[in-house]
């Protein structure tokens, strides 16, 4: 599932609906975002395919990322029934966030 948001209400409550949501915050000028998109897209739909994906532009959409604390691009905040678990800004490598999800998604969907 790949969900673009575009109010806070919108993000709470998808939040609130997924066992697991990985939400990553970006804006269309960063280039280092349009490189690891991509990656992450990949890695959840291939190695978390219960976690939903949400995208959150942070020049569209700054109430939401002011009311998540989200000051720099990228962010990815990882959020397993409705409690944020893993949020990570700026240098982001894919494989640690692999590494930090797999064992609360085994967990719990398993």
């Amino acid at each position: 599932m790949y969900l673009t948001i575009n109010s806070f209400e919108e993000y709470w409550q998808v939040i609130e609906q997924q066992h697991a949501a990985l939400v990553y915050f970006s804006h269309e000028s960063c280039n280092v975002c349009k490189v690891l998109k991509p990656k992450i897209m990949q890695m959840v739909e291939v190695d978390f395919p219960n976690m939903a994906l949400i995208y959150c532009n942070t020049v569209q959409n700054p109430e939401i990322a002011a009311q998540n604390s989200i000051f720099a691009v990228p962010a990815i905040l990882v959020y397993f029934d409705g409690k944020e678990c893993i949020r990570k800004s700026r240098n982001i490598g894919v494989e640690e966030l692999h590494e930090l999800i797999k064992r609360p998604y085994a967990l719990l969907f398993s």
